[in-house]
């Protein structure tokens, strides 16, 4: 407030007060004068008080700002990781030409495949069979996968593990980086066991009926002479080596067949209606011990199939 205002403020009190009692009318003579004049130090004083500084008028900080929610983007789905698809499998011909490095040897598995053709040892067989399955892939082969018997599917195509379990099998051999062509398959019976009237489904084979059948398996291992044989299921096992012990103790454990080296694991189908991954490591596992067997090449991939561990 400058002088001005201050002597303005104190004549508006002093009028103020004599407003108050009573006086209408104020004469301007020496002694108003005088009593204006009083009031001049008072006045005086305030003015020679430094003014405080006006106070400056608070600044609240503005509140903080609130986040936006701001709707989460769903996350893009990832589209499924294709299954493989099964390889496909192309049945061969049973009168293909056998063919063999050896002359010889192509015309004596020739022989042998007419002879089986014909066979009607087991009637009961003969009789419902559609096709005899005599066996498939190449004759110099060092592996040789031998199963228990054929299917519907094979008995109509008249070539073993053309199924779905074939398809699996199939797989399985790829992943050893050979092919169905490259290995020799065949089953214990060559026929397949018949199945009452209007019944579905397969059945297991005697022991009576692998005994009669199975001679025919034997000259097939010794015009081949694979250098590893891969029993494929317990019947198979049963079959081939009358072990009782089942193929859950024996699976993973080389045994000897005619002097070559066996080694029994579970038949596909039995992976077909498992969820379990550790199951198929096993068989994968006795897929990469007949592999070092053979001195094949195993890369750290096939090493890592079932375990989780694959780039």
């Amino acid at each position: 407030m400058d002088d001005f205002d201050q002597l303005l403020t104190a004549t508006v009190e002093h009028l103020e007060a004599l407003k108050s009692k009573g006086v209408r009318f104020v004469p301007v003579d020496s002694q108003n004068l005088a009593a204006l004049s009083q009031s001049t130090p008072q006045i005086q004083a305030i003015s020679s008080r430094p003014s405080a500084p006006a106070p400056r008028p608070s600044v609240q900080a503005p509140p903080p700002a609130r986040p936006v929610p701001v709707a989460a983007k769903p996350p893009i789905p990832k589209p499924p990781t294709p299954k493989p698809a099964a390889p496909k499998i192309i049945p061969v011909p049973a009168d293909a030409p056998i063919v063999s490095a050896d002359p010889a040897k192509a015309a004596a598995f020739t022989e042998l495949r007419t002879r089986v053709s014909k066979c009607i040892q087991c009637t009961h067989l003969a009789s419902s069979r559609k096709n005899v399955v005599f066996g498939v892939g190449n004759i110099d082969s060092p592996i040789m996968f031998v199963g228990e018997a054929p299917g519907a599917d094979e008995d109509r195509l008249g070539e073993p593990f053309i199924g779905p379990a074939g398809e699996l099998l199939t797989k399985i051999i790829v992943a050893m980086g050979l092919s169905r062509t490259a290995v020799y398959i065949a089953n214990i019976l060559k026929c397949r066991p018949h199945m009452p009237s209007l019944s579905t489904g397969n059945r297991k084979p005697t022991p009576e009926e692998m005994q009669t059948c199975i001679p025919y398996l034997h000259e097939q291992i010794d015009i081949i002479k694979p250098r590893v044989i891969i029993a494929l299921g317990g019947t198979a096992v049963e079959g081939l080596l009358g072990a009782t012990l089942g193929i859950t103790k024996l699976r993973g454990k080389w045994q000897t067949y005619r002097d070559i080296p066996l080694m029994p694991t579970f038949h596909p189908s039995y992976l077909l209606h498992l969820e379990n991954a550790a199951k198929k490591r096993e068989v994968w596992e006795d897929m990469l011990a007949v592999m070092e067997k053979l001195e094949m090449p195993i890369t750290e991939r096939q090493r890592a199939f079932f375990t989780g561990k694959q780039a």
